[in-house]
């Protein structure tokens, strides 16, 4: 079906109206939100392109060198105290935010894609999720079958068991 021009460039706005988000499956019962102005790059890498490094906590799964820039990648589902990443993984999605200098790998179950929703619809994930949760969070909304959360990546970036272990 062809739309006339002045509907299709209406849908085409009514689409692109609030802020752009990644989207990201961080295991079977949970999505999440990153903002776009603070993620450099997606990519997929084999399980075995990471350097796993002795004496670390869990959620560390080890150094990755991409574009002769060497990060630590984390099971971002685990730092937020949710179910891990399998073991068995051959392959990860990898979103890596930036700060400053600082980067981070936060390897997921998948990557679906952006989105994008004005922040006026953001709410407190305060009495909605779990209160562990909530330091990593911008907030949430709330969606007809799940919450989608949204994520700080200035909090996971400065996360303690992060700081306390990469300095």
């Amino acid at each position: 079906m062809n739309l006339p021009i002045s509907e299709t460039q209406t849908l085409r706005s009514k689409k692109a109206v609030g802020d752009p988000y990644l989207q990201l499956q961080i295991n079977s019962q949970t999505q999440v939100a990153l903002p776009m102005n603070m993620t450099q790059e997606v990519l997929i890498t084999s399980a075995y392109r990471l350097t796993i490094m002795p004496n670390m906590p869990s959620c560390l799964l080890g150094l990755l060198n991409q574009r002769s820039r060497i990060f630590w990648v984390i099971d971002l589902a685990l730092l937020l105290g949710l179910q891990p990443l399998g073991l068995e993984l051959q392959q990860y999605s990898i979103a890596i935010i930036r700060s400053r200098n600082n980067a981070l790998g936060l390897a997921v179950e998948a990557v679906k894609g952006v989105i994008r929703f004005p922040k006026e619809v953001i709410q407190s994930p305060i009495g909605t999720v779990e209160p562990e949760l909530t330091p990593y969070l911008q907030g949430c909304i709330a969606q007809e079958r799940q919450i989608l959360l949204i994520l700080s990546p200035e909090a996971i970036l400065n996360a303690p068991i992060l700081q306390h272990n990469l300095s």
